[in-house]
């Protein structure tokens, strides 16, 4: 059973850090062309501001930013660094275990995504985790 509590969690400042500047490659799942929503703010800043390459994964497999867009974390040809979450908590754990699957280096879940168990089987296997936060913010308190 997953917690989706609404407590703040201890994420390790130097992961943080590690990720937000390192150049790598982000799917960011959940990522659409809807300017109402808040991942392609986010998506633009990873790619704009830090250099970050954007793989935009959703249900349509829409291309966003100028990136081909994949319907799944599986289809993404080569090495992804950082799956970054923009789907609510009740479903974040497939995206967790499909970023295991194929051999993610982290997972970011996103401000008030929140599953400890899922967090607990990407550490287990070696990924690095941020829960509960977001980029933008985060780079600010660089």
């Amino acid at each position: 059973m997953s917690s989706n509590g609404s407590e703040r969690h201890e994420n390790d400042p130097d992961v943080v850090r590690r990720l937000l500047t390192t150049p790598a490659r982000w799917a960011v799942v959940g990522l659409s062309n809807n300017p109402l929503r808040v991942a392609p703010r986010v998506a633009h800043f990873l790619q704009s501001r830090l250099s970050m390459e954007i793989i935009p994964v959703s249900l349509r497999g829409d291309s966003v930013l100028g990136a081909t867009g994949y319907k799944t974390l599986g289809e993404i040809p080569g090495h992804v660094d950082v799956v970054d979450c923009f789907v609510n908590s009740q479903k974040v754990g497939a995206v967790v275990d499909q970023a295991i699957a194929i051999g993610a280096s982290a997972v970011w879940l996103q401000l008030g995504v929140i599953d400890e168990d899922a967090a607990a089987r990407a550490r287990l296997a070696g990924l690095d985790v941020v829960m509960d936060n977001c980029p933008i913010i985060e780079h600010r308190n660089l």
